[in-house]
Protein backbone atom coordinates (compact mmCIF):
# COMPACT_ATOMS: atom_id res chain seq x y z
CA UNK A 1 0.00 0.00 0.00
CA UNK A 2 1.19 3.49 -0.76
CA UNK A 3 2.76 5.05 2.35
CA UNK A 4 0.83 8.32 2.06
CA UNK A 5 -2.47 6.48 1.73
CA UNK A 6 -1.57 4.11 4.58
CA UNK A 7 -0.92 7.07 6.87
CA UNK A 8 -4.42 8.38 6.12
CA UNK A 9 -5.97 4.96 6.75
CA UNK A 10 -4.20 4.67 10.10
CA UNK A 11 -6.02 7.80 11.29
CA UNK A 12 -9.51 6.47 10.52
CA UNK A 13 -10.26 4.05 13.33
CA UNK A 14 -9.30 6.38 16.23
CA UNK A 15 -11.56 9.08 14.76
CA UNK A 16 -14.31 6.49 14.24
CA UNK A 17 -14.05 5.51 17.91
CA UNK A 18 -14.47 9.13 18.95
CA UNK A 19 -17.56 9.39 16.75
CA UNK A 20 -19.35 6.30 18.02
CA UNK A 21 -18.45 6.88 21.67
CA UNK A 22 -19.59 10.49 21.69
CA UNK A 23 -22.75 11.31 23.62
CA UNK A 24 -25.44 12.55 21.21
CA UNK A 25 -25.74 16.32 20.92
CA UNK A 26 -28.55 18.72 20.08
CA UNK A 27 -28.42 21.42 17.45
CA UNK A 28 -27.88 24.03 20.16
CA UNK A 29 -24.82 22.14 21.46
CA UNK A 30 -23.08 22.11 18.08
CA UNK A 31 -20.09 24.41 17.82
CA UNK A 32 -19.79 26.74 14.84
CA UNK A 33 -17.08 26.34 12.24
CA UNK A 34 -16.34 22.63 12.75
CA UNK A 35 -15.40 20.43 9.79
CA UNK A 36 -15.72 16.67 9.93
CA UNK A 37 -18.17 13.82 9.66
CA UNK A 38 -21.49 13.30 11.39
CA UNK A 39 -23.84 10.44 12.18
CA UNK A 40 -27.62 10.32 12.42
CA UNK A 41 -29.08 7.35 14.28
CA UNK A 42 -32.21 6.08 15.97
CA UNK A 43 -31.91 2.58 17.43
CA UNK A 44 -29.29 1.95 14.75
CA UNK A 45 -26.91 4.05 12.67
CA UNK A 46 -28.76 5.39 9.63
CA UNK A 47 -26.69 7.98 7.80
CA UNK A 48 -23.13 9.31 7.80
CA UNK A 49 -22.15 12.52 6.06
CA UNK A 50 -19.36 15.04 5.95
CA UNK A 51 -19.21 18.78 5.90
CA UNK A 52 -16.98 21.80 6.42
CA UNK A 53 -19.83 23.24 8.53
CA UNK A 54 -21.24 20.49 10.79
CA UNK A 55 -23.79 22.78 12.47
CA UNK A 56 -24.99 24.29 9.20
CA UNK A 57 -25.20 20.91 7.53
CA UNK A 58 -27.35 19.59 10.36
CA UNK A 59 -29.87 22.35 9.63
CA UNK A 60 -29.80 21.75 5.91
CA UNK A 61 -30.75 18.14 6.58
CA UNK A 62 -33.77 18.84 8.74
CA UNK A 63 -34.87 22.46 9.16
CA UNK A 64 -38.47 22.99 8.01
CA UNK A 65 -37.31 25.29 5.19
CA UNK A 66 -34.68 22.86 3.85
CA UNK A 67 -35.39 22.01 0.23
CA UNK A 68 -35.16 18.69 -1.56
CA UNK A 69 -31.79 19.82 -2.91
CA UNK A 70 -30.41 20.49 0.59
CA UNK A 71 -31.81 17.61 2.62
CA UNK A 72 -30.39 14.50 0.96
CA UNK A 73 -31.05 12.20 3.91
CA UNK A 74 -34.66 13.39 4.32
CA UNK A 75 -35.13 12.92 0.58
CA UNK A 76 -33.95 9.31 0.85
CA UNK A 77 -36.28 8.67 3.79
CA UNK A 78 -39.17 10.13 1.78
CA UNK A 79 -38.24 7.96 -1.22
CA UNK A 80 -38.48 4.87 0.96
CA UNK A 81 -41.75 6.00 2.55
CA UNK A 82 -43.41 6.63 -0.82
CA UNK A 83 -41.85 3.72 -2.71
CA UNK A 84 -40.02 6.03 -5.13
CA UNK A 85 -36.74 4.17 -4.72
CA UNK A 86 -35.11 4.62 -8.13
CA UNK A 87 -33.47 7.93 -8.99
CA UNK A 88 -34.54 9.45 -12.30
CA UNK A 89 -32.71 12.05 -14.33
CA UNK A 90 -35.10 12.67 -17.24
CA UNK A 91 -38.18 14.87 -17.04
CA UNK A 92 -41.39 12.90 -16.79
CA UNK A 93 -39.64 9.98 -15.09
CA UNK A 94 -39.82 11.14 -11.45
CA UNK A 95 -36.87 13.50 -11.08
CA UNK A 96 -36.12 15.12 -7.72
CA UNK A 97 -37.86 18.32 -8.82
CA UNK A 98 -40.93 16.38 -9.96
CA UNK A 99 -41.13 14.31 -6.77
CA UNK A 100 -40.78 17.42 -4.62
CA UNK A 101 -43.98 18.79 -6.20
CA UNK A 102 -46.08 15.66 -5.63
CA UNK A 103 -48.32 16.12 -2.55
CA UNK A 104 -47.71 12.59 -1.17
CA UNK A 105 -43.95 12.92 -1.55
CA UNK A 106 -43.92 16.47 -0.19
CA UNK A 107 -45.74 15.30 2.94
CA UNK A 108 -43.33 12.36 3.38
CA UNK A 109 -40.38 14.73 2.92
CA UNK A 110 -41.65 17.10 5.63
CA UNK A 111 -42.22 14.16 7.99
CA UNK A 112 -38.71 12.89 7.24
CA UNK A 113 -37.17 16.25 8.21
CA UNK A 114 -39.16 16.21 11.45
CA UNK A 115 -38.00 12.63 12.11
CA UNK A 116 -34.38 13.63 11.55
CA UNK A 117 -34.71 16.48 14.08
CA UNK A 118 -35.52 13.84 16.71
CA UNK A 119 -32.61 11.53 15.83
CA UNK A 120 -29.40 11.21 17.78
CA UNK A 121 -26.61 13.25 16.22
CA UNK A 122 -22.88 12.77 16.70
CA UNK A 123 -19.87 14.23 14.96
CA UNK A 124 -16.11 14.10 14.95
CA UNK A 125 -13.91 16.95 13.83
CA UNK A 126 -11.62 16.36 10.86
CA UNK A 127 -10.11 19.23 8.90
CA UNK A 128 -8.20 17.29 6.26
CA UNK A 129 -10.48 16.75 3.23
CA UNK A 130 -8.93 13.42 2.21
CA UNK A 131 -9.17 11.97 5.71
CA UNK A 132 -12.69 13.36 5.99
CA UNK A 133 -13.74 11.62 2.77
CA UNK A 134 -12.20 8.31 3.76
CA UNK A 135 -13.63 8.55 7.26
CA UNK A 136 -17.14 9.03 5.89
CA UNK A 137 -16.80 5.85 3.83
CA UNK A 138 -15.14 3.96 6.68
CA UNK A 139 -17.91 4.86 9.12
CA UNK A 140 -20.70 4.07 6.64
CA UNK A 141 -19.19 0.65 5.91
CA UNK A 142 -18.32 -0.17 9.52
CA UNK A 143 -21.75 0.90 10.79
CA UNK A 144 -23.63 -0.52 7.80
CA UNK A 145 -25.71 2.64 7.56
CA UNK A 146 -28.94 2.06 5.69
CA UNK A 147 -29.15 5.37 3.85
CA UNK A 148 -25.67 6.02 2.55
CA UNK A 149 -25.35 5.67 -1.18
CA UNK A 150 -22.02 5.86 -2.93
CA UNK A 151 -23.39 5.15 -6.42
CA UNK A 152 -22.42 7.46 -9.25
CA UNK A 153 -25.24 9.53 -10.69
Amino acid sequence: MDKKFASLVERLHPKFEILINMAPVTKDQLPKGISGIYLFSEQEPLYVGRSNDIKGRYGRHCNPGATHRMAAFAFRLARKETGNLVAAYQKGKGTRDELAKEPEFKEAFEKAKARIRKMEYRYVEEQDPLTQCLLEIYAAVALQTLYNDFDNH
